[in-house]
């Protein structure tokens, strides 16, 4: 599953704020998507709008409600404050508190901000895999279940579809009934054919089985020379 490009929202009412992070954004190959929003539109954060969310705190007035926000949209965020770098880095929930070092802070936010969507896009990589995996798991499951059952269901169909046949036999019968067996054979000789559809495939499956089982080992003795 290929994931999409991450979003990174700015919450500032400084263009200053935005033009400093944006320049200092360490380069890659999984540069993110940057959204502008107005720090005082920001009481309800939709959190499925964006992966991290870098906030502009050095307002005191403003930076409690862009916390409370924050944490109740329950994304990554940075929050960038006052303070110098003596200060040590705070961690509340999923908000991490950076000083607002004139010289450091969008370089550090940069960094910082790569690595949480790194770690998040892993994450999310590792879920898609599970949830591909429990897919999988589920129809093998139901594959197998039906190939174990496939012998019932048959003798199943065949004594529907004699029966029918045994009943289009029958002399006089009216109109309606000879119809309503008819539909009945042809609707088993149907069944029937699904489930020979069943057996082709689990042959076929089974010598594509052997087939990557036998270059496996080909070139497991080709590796080791022997």
């Amino acid at each position: 599953m290929e994931l999409r490009r991450p979003i990174v929202l700015i919450l500032s009412s400084d263009p200053a704020f935005s033009r400093q992070l944006t320049e200092n954004w360490p380069a890659g190959a999984e540069m993110p998507e940057f959204v502008l929003l107005e720090k005082d539109l920001c009481r309800e954060l939709d959190r499925d709008a964006y992966d991290l969310a870098i906030a502009d705190g050095h307002s005191a007035a403003s930076r409690d409600g862009l916390k409370q926000s924050l944490a109740a949209a329950g994304r990554p965020a940075i929050m960038i404050g006052a303070g110098d770098f003596a200060d040590s880095h705070r961690i509340h929930g999923p908000i991490l508190e950076l000083p607002r070092e004139p010289k450091l802070w969008a370089v550090t936010a940069g960094l910082m901000g790569r690595e949480i969507l790194r770690r998040s896009r892993a994450e999310s990589r590792t879920r898609a895999s599970e949830e591909a995996r429990a897919e999988v798991e589920a129809e093998a499951t139901l594959g197998r279940y039906m190939v174990e059952m496939r012998n019932n269901v048959n003798n199943a169909i065949t004594s529907v579809l004699g029966n029918a046949e045994l009943l289009l036999l029958e002399p006089g019968l009216p109109a309606l009934v000879q119809a309503q067996a008819d539909t009945i054979r042809n609707m088993a000789l149907r069944l029937n054919e699904v489930f020979q559809r069943f057996s082709s495939i689990e042959k076929e499956l089974n010598v594509a089985a052997r087939e990557a089982e036998k270059k496996s080992l080909g070139t497991r003795a080709a590796s080791t020379g022997h």
